[in-house]
Parts: C-alpha cells; structure tokens; sequence
C-alpha cells in the first residue's frame, strides 16, 4: 500500500521526530477506528480519523487521499499520511473566516440570521448539508433567531 502513497512519502527521519505521546495517541486513535482489530482501518475513516488527531482536510483532500490509499491501511500508512508536509496547518485568525458572513451583516452587529446562516453553510465553501446544519444549531445559542458569527468561529476553532 504505501507504494501507492508517492505523493506523500515522507523523507527518511520524518516520522521519527514526532513526539513519543503524540505517537501514541495516534496510535490509540488509530485503534479505536480499527473496528474489526486487525490492524486497519477502512478507507471510509479516513477522513474522521485525521480529524481526531487534530488535522482538518477539506473533503477534497479527504478524495484525495483515499484514493493515494486505495483501500483499507495499516497504522504504518496512516502515519505516512499524518505527517504529511502541510497536514497540521493552522486554521488562521477568526477575523478571516467571519468575512464570510460579513457579507449578510450589512450593520456589521456582529449577527446573522439562523437563515443566512443556514445558506451559507449549505451553499458556500464546502457545502454541509441540512442535516449537518440542523446538528450544528443543537450546539449553539440563537437568540432572537441570530447567530453571534464571531463567538461561533472563535468555538469551531478552539475545536
């Protein structure tokens, strides 16, 4: 399998540097993905199984990369493919992605309806779908109907 990775083939010494905990969680992750205990994952876990470890690939990436792996891989691969060059990039500074909804805030109040809201997450960027909206809303305050779009980049970044 890692032959099929050439596009992210990590230079000889690179895995190595990585910190001993942060090895061991990976692999602690690793496992709880490994839902039959033989020692990989499936293809389809990949992109929630970076996300555990803190990465955040677009789901292009996420294509991308299942089709580098092509199948079910070992914790060997998948460390192959965590310590990509790029693969812990920081997200930047709220004030970038509020300008998104800068756009529906023509008062710049710092609010947007649950409507807007909704729009733009489902038609935007990459688009979630409604279903994945609607679980978004669950988890954060509405009043009057508006989104405080500032409090709610600040908490998606802070993870």
């Amino acid at each position: 399998m890692s032959s099929q990775l050439s596009h992210i083939d990590l230079q000889e010494g690179q895995a190595s540097s990585q910190h001993p905990q942060a090895a061991t969680n990976y692999k602690d992750f690793f496992q709880l993905f490994d839902r039959r205990g033989r020692g990989q994952c499936e293809q389809k876990c990949l992109g929630d199984l970076l996300r555990s470890c803190g990465q955040n690939p677009s789901l292009k990436e996420v294509k991308e990369l299942e089709g580098q792996v092509g199948g079910d891989f070992d914790f060997d691969t998948f460390s192959k493919i965590l310590n990509r060059p790029g693969g812990f990039s920081e997200p930047g500074p709220p004030e970038d992605y509020c300008k998104g909804f800068q756009v529906f805030d023509k008062d710049l109040t710092g609010y947007v309806g649950v409507g807007q809201f909704r729009y733009l997450m489902t038609h935007l960027g990459e688009p979630m779908s409604d279903e994945e909206v609607d679980n978004v809303l669950k988890h954060i305050d509405t009043p009057n109907d508006e989104i405080n779009y500032l409090d709610f980049v600040k908490k998606i970044l802070s993870g």
